[in-house]
């Protein structure tokens, strides 16, 4: 069973809530959690917040944060989660942001660099990735690992005790 369904499972379940906020995954997370058929009982939303102003508009990112940190970070990914999660009012709140490829990485982010946020509640977690491939390649493993992070996080079932 694909991951977007398992997580779609238990949120209905549990009645929990996601909103998402993409930068460098290009809403492709969104898309494959909106492929469930009833996505929309526990996805209330999401954004690609490609631009560092739409990061510090939209989700509250502090631009001093981008500016001293830069935009692929894992303290912009963690403002990004808790950012979605309080605009759309969410159980969860989950981002992505990194470089793609083939331009722009820096030595502090290089090409594959890739941090993935989820909050919920007063607790937010943040994973770094290095991935391998092409432009699409890494958008495409990086949606599948935000996935699969945040799955094995619901799995445990302790959210919200």
């Amino acid at each position: 069973m694909k991951l977007e369904k398992l997580i779609g499972d238990i949120l209905r379940k549990k009645r929990w809530t996601l909103s998402i906020a993409e930068s460098c995954t290009g809403g492709l997370i969104c898309d494959r959690i909106t492929d469930v058929s009833g996505s929309s009982g526990y996805f209330l939303g999401g954004m690609v917040t490609y631009s560092n102003e739409s990061k510090a508009k939209y989700l509250g990112v502090p631009s001093d944060d981008i500016k001293r940190h830069g935009a692929v970070s894992p303290q912009v990914a963690k403002k990004m989660a808790q950012g979605v999660r309080r605009s759309f009012d969410t159980t969860f709140g989950l981002s992505t942001t990194g470089v793609a490829g083939p331009t722009g990485g820096t030595k502090r982010a290089p090409i594959g660099r890739v941090f993935i946020g989820l909050s919920e509640g007063r607790r937010t977690w943040v994973w770094k990735l290095d991935l391998k491939g092409g432009r699409r390649e890494i958008k495409k493993k990086a949606s599948e690992k935000a996935l699969q992070y945040f799955y094995e996080k619901l799995i445990p079932g302790d959210f919200l005790k």
